[in-house]
Order: structure tokens, then sequence, then C-alpha cells
């Protein structure tokens, strides 16, 4: 049975995030999603925005992991996500504590959903090279793993290196709460395949083929694909679009809420509620 899950830019101005996973909850929907910036240089030259003008709510974010843990503290059944979490701009062994803490805490209902970021000023002013955020990406991925599962971790990489050394307390998951990457180079079925526990690609950045080329990049490296969790993210509206990627594969559709107040988005959640009962039930 297809997930429906949502997903809002939470800010200083809209509905509070404790409140909001109240009602995704009492809605039957499946999990709540925060993306994160944890600034935007106003300098910003990063072409993803007509213009070079940066949505405001891009500009609010909350940090996700503290909005997370409110959602977590008045909630007992949906999953918590990131959609996705800057990896690239964060201190790993710091990270690593953070996240096993809000699994351990949330009885084991963190979905971590990672990216190496586009805006390259931001990933600048965290001593990140543009070029290398995908390197680091993936070791900061493998460092996470390591803490969570070791109970002395060591790690000797390009980016972090450690000796061995106790972090606690440890994920409830197994091995720790899943990774998936959201992102939709063509060279990402090959990182999802390699390092991944999921993807989530933005609906109307990819094409027809990317699941086939992901079955591929799993085939190459002795992976089941079956075993990958695929989440459409900005997932649309509409009941015959949500139906035939399900078709195609997709396990979980994540809606976008707008970044506003009460009033406009609880409509906007018994619409989405709605037709996830419809999409349930075929």
């Amino acid at each position: 049975m297809v997930r429906c899950t949502v997903i809002q830019f939470a800010t200083d101005l809209t509905i509070a995030p404790a409140e909001l996973a109240v009602e995704v909850e009492a809605r039957g929907l499946d999990g709540l999603f925060f993306p994160e910036h944890t600034h935007l240089p106003v300098a910003s030259r990063s072409p993803f925005f007509e213009g070079g003008i940066l949505p405001e709510p891009y500009r609010r974010t909350y940090d996700p992991f503290v909005a997370l843990s409110m959602a977590a503290a008045v909630t007992r059944r949906i999953r918590l996500g990131t959609g996705i979490c800057l990896l690239t701009e964060h201190d790993p062994i710091v990270l690593a504590k953070t996240i096993a803490t809000l699994d351990r805490l949330s009885g084991g209902r963190v979905v971590l959903g990672v990216g190496a970021g586009w805006n390259q000023e931001e990933l600048a002013n965290h001593g990140t090279d543009y070029a290398k955020r995908w390197a680091v990406l993936r070791e900061r991925v493998q460092v996470l793993r390591t803490i969570w599962r070791d109970e002395e971790a060591s790690f000797a990489g390009e980016f972090t290196r450690f000796g061995p050394m106790w972090s606690y307390p440890k994920p409830a998951q197994a091995g720790g709460p899943p990774i998936w990457i959201g992102a939709n180079s063509r060279y990402v079925p090959d990182r999802v395949a390699d390092y991944a526990d999921g993807w989530m690609p933005i609906r109307g950045r990819g094409n027809g083929e990317d699941l086939a080329r992901l079955r591929e990049a799993c085939a190459k490296r002795g992976r089941r694909f079956e075993d990958l969790q695929i989440a459409l993210f900005y997932a649309p509206e509409d009941e015959t679009e949500c139906r035939t990627y399900v078709h195609q594969g997709y396990h979980e559709l994540i809606f976008a809420l707008p970044s506003a107040d009460r009033d406009t988005v609880l409509p906007k959640l018994d619409e989405l509620a709605a037709l996830a009962t419809r999409l349930r039930a075929a």
C-alpha cells in the first residue's frame, strides 16, 4: 500500500511544527518532512530560481531536527523525515548524536533524507568545496553509519578522521535511520545504489527512465532494487497521475503543504488525506 506523506517549509510565519504534526497524524497520513537551510547568503548566485530571487520560506526555515523533535513529542505513529538535510553542512560526529537522539526518543520513526546542496555560497560558508560536495556527502553517510553501528567507532577518511570513541545513544532503528538521497541528476541512480537506502527524486526534474536506470545500477552492484524505498518528492495532487507513479514503482508520495498559517494549511491537509484514502483503497 502506498504511503502518503507531507512536507512543509516550516518557518516562524507558519503553523507551528508540533501543531502541524498533530493534525497530520489525526488525518491518518504517514509522515511529516521538513527541509533545511542553515542560512542563505544574500549574494547567492546559484541559478536555481528565476531572476535569482529565493522564495521567502527558503530564508526562514526552522532547524529541521528541532522542529521534528517538537513533532515527535506530540505524536506516536507518523514518520519524521528531513527533506532534505544538507549533510555537507554538518559536523558528522555532532549530527550522528542529534539524529540518534531523535530516533531513540521518537521510538525509531526517523527517515534521513540527504542532499549535497545546490547553493555554492551557502556551502562555502561551511567550508565545503562545491566541486567535492558529493564526495563529502558519501563519506559523511559512512561516518554516520559507523558511529551508529559500532560500540567503539573510528574512522579514517578524506574529510573526517577520529580514533576509537564512544557515542551514545544508538538509534532505535538497527544500524540507524534509513538514508534516502534527494536529487535528480543523471549520477544519482549510481549514488543511491552505492550507499543509500532509498531515493526521493523531485517530480518534474527527472524522466520516465529514472527507475530503470536505478535498477541497472543496483544490478551492477549486486543490490536488490526491491530493497530500496522510492518516494516521489512534490507528488502531484491529481489522482490519476499519482496512480501512474505508484504503478511505476514508487512506494511513497510526498505532497507539499503551503508555508502558511493554520487556516490555510488545514483545508489542504483535508484534501490530501482524502486523496490518500482513495489511493489506498485501490
